[in-house]
């Protein structure tokens, strides 16, 4: 195995002396570089890749050397150990795979930081169990204080939904506000819709919906724009409560592998917090904000302001975060035409779902990439047209790599325009296997073929990029690499994957949180792959994507992951190095 080292550096041109130690060497290791060329649109890996059809794929280094942040140093063991001096911090692999820091480019970390204090309903069956659950934690809780729960599941719950008969019967002493696995219904006791101040009176915003009993009474559930209402009434976390969830959160997002997050949709508050944190060097990994286009006082202020990275490169903020229309589980995507299993009904978007175009391209000609949520195939057609006019109309808004955040559901007339227009499709492999159980019902057996249609997306050109839009979903790489690779649950269901086709390879999904998050994010030239000079972001895990079964990823952990060449999680140690 060759090295890919500095040779010059390392002391072996006559008359020089030896080169400044590392900081950091990990050897014995099978390093996985991913500075070979693309795979082609079918997957097939490219002739140079360490991979031959005999054998499948081989790893192509086995260390790594860093100094002050960078990578120096990638080959041997002998060549990396040479760079290491009595200061120098080595550690034995002991053969786990060594990858580019792996990046979550779609994500929610300060409400992932606020759920760590929530009551977790993620995977609750029915109503009467979420109930039991909360009754739970207000018996422990006093009298007054709010109660937080999240992770219902909108969309498998959507023709049953839940009111606040029983909730408030259960538990009358406390405000409780449960927000949805995703974000677009809430559900609410009486208490709760008191001190918001929601009455049979209170006006529905556009694209909401307040669900009501037969006599106009609120139910205590809202959904899609109407979920503010319940969000606004919850007390907000001080500056230092809000530090404090933010970095917890970046803290398990370590401790799961990353790197980096993308998170999309800042509020103002949370921005504060990033740049807090940044000044401090408190961030323990780089963050991508996607401001919220639904605050247009911190639009207008970044618009003024402009691009922003900060001095040590921890966050970086130039994109916005904008919604075109709501989710499928709710039936609130927009659809060319109706929903399978509601006629007459199509979603709602645009204005009424409060995307002002205006502000979105104002944002992009100040040089501003724009990420647009988009899940129906009338809400991504309508997205691809504002962008493609935009750009028309502004040669400055070109080439910002502008994204479709979700692209879930696709008329097949409009993927070749992901590729023609230079839009990157942002999606989530767990999407596709949590919904699987009721998408087909809402969008009807012939349309299903054009959604998660990651495959499809690959073969027209586009580009794309992984995620986890955590917390609605459970954000570790194992199970994200594993919906990817094999459209399968965590019971290996169905067999042989749900729609198969769209499939894609060990490959392809590595580099979904790899080389195609960096480019994602305009970091291309620091991370992405294992190379000389790049920031040294790096995820060790005992288990190989690229040679594993597909089903022990989802026995796998994380060893190790290093941030700016900093050990800020490693498996079995109290606190981060």
């Amino acid at each position: 195995m060759s090295a890919i080292g500095l040779c010059g550096v390392a002391a072996c041109a006559p008359g020089l002396d030896a080169a400044p130690t590392a900081d950091l060497v990990l050897h014995h290791a099978h390093v996985y570089t991913l500075t070979w060329p693309e795979p082609s649109t079918d997957g097939t890996p490219s002739p140079q890749a360490p991979y031959d059809s005999a054998s499948g794929w081989h790893h192509d280094a086995t260390a790594v050397a860093v100094r002050e942040g960078r990578i120096v140093y990638v080959g041997t063991d002998s060549g990396a150990l040479a760079l290491a001096g009595p200061d120098t911090r080595v550690i034995d692999l002991e053969g786990h795979v060594l990858l580019p820091g792996l990046v979550d480019a779609h994500t929610h970390v300060a409400e992932l930081g606020e759920s760590l204090d929530r009551v977790n309903l993620t995977g609750v069956a029915t109503e009467a169990e979420a109930v039991a659950i909360i009754a739970e934690r207000a018996a422990r809780t006093p009298k007054g204080e709010w109660i937080l729960g999240y992770g219902w599941d909108e969309g498998a719950w959507a023709n049953r939904y839940p009111d606040k008969r029983l909730l408030s019967a259960r538990v009358p002493d406390h405000p409780v506000v449960l927000r949805s696995l995703h974000g677009f219904a809430s559900w609410a006791n009486a208490r709760a819709l008191a001190q918001a101040g929601i009455t049979r009176d209170t006006p529905v915003p556009s694209g909401g919906e307040i669900r009501t009993d037969a006599t106009g009474e609120p139910t205590g559930l809202v959904l899609n724009r109407a979920v503010p209402l319940l969000d606004n009434a919850v007390p907000r976390p001080t500056p230092a409560q809000r530090d404090s969830q933010v970095v917890r959160a970046l803290r398990v997002m370590n401790a799961s592998g990353y790197t980096g997050v993308h998170e999309a949709g800042v509020a103002p508050d949370v921005m504060d917090s990033f740049e807090r944190l940044a000044e401090r060097d408190a961030l323990p990994l780089r963050v991508y904000a996607m401001l919220s286009a639904r605050d247009s006082a911190l639009m207008r202020r970044w618009i003024s302001r402009g691009p922003f990275t900060s001095a040590n490169g921890l966050l970086t903020v130039r994109a916005v975060k904008a919604y075109y229309d709501g989710a499928l589980g709710s039936r609130g995507a927009q659809l060319l035409a109706d929903y399978a299993d509601r006629p007459g009904h199509r979603g709602v978007s645009g204005g009424t779902y409060g995307f002002d175009q205006r502000l979105v391209a104002d944002a992009m000609t100040a040089g501003f990439q724009v990420g647009i949520h988009a899940i129906g195939d009338a809400g991504n057609r309508a997205t691809l047209d504002f962008i493609d006019s935009v750009t028309r109309a502004a040669p400055t808004a070109r080439g910002l790599r502008h994204r479709v955040e979700h692209a879930q559901v696709l008329s097949p007339a409009d993927l070749a325009r992901f590729a023609t227009l230079g839009v990157t499709a942002s999606v989530q492999p767990p999407h596709a296997v949590e919904d699987k159980g009721w998408a087909e019902t809402r969008l009807g057996s012939e349309r299903i073929a054009g959604a998660y249609a990651w495959r499809a997306l690959r073969q027209a050109g586009a580009a794309l990029v992984f995620s986890s839009d955590l917390p609605g979903s459970d954000w570790s790489p194992f199970y994200g690499l594993h919906s990817a690779i094999t459209r399968q649950d965590t019971s290996g269901a169905p067999p042989g994957g749900w729609y198969p086709a769209q499939r894609l390879t060990p490959e392809e999904a590595v580099r979904g949180y790899t080389v195609w998050s960096a480019d994602a994010g305009f970091d291309e030239r620091e991370a992405g792959t294992i190379a000389l000079g790049r920031r040294a972001d790096l995820t060790v895990l005992d288990v190989d994507p690229f040679r594993a079964e597909p089903r022990a990823l989802l026995r796998g952990g994380v060893v190790l992951t290093v941030s700016r060449g900093r050990v800020v999680f490693e498996r079995g140690a109290s606190a981060p190095r």
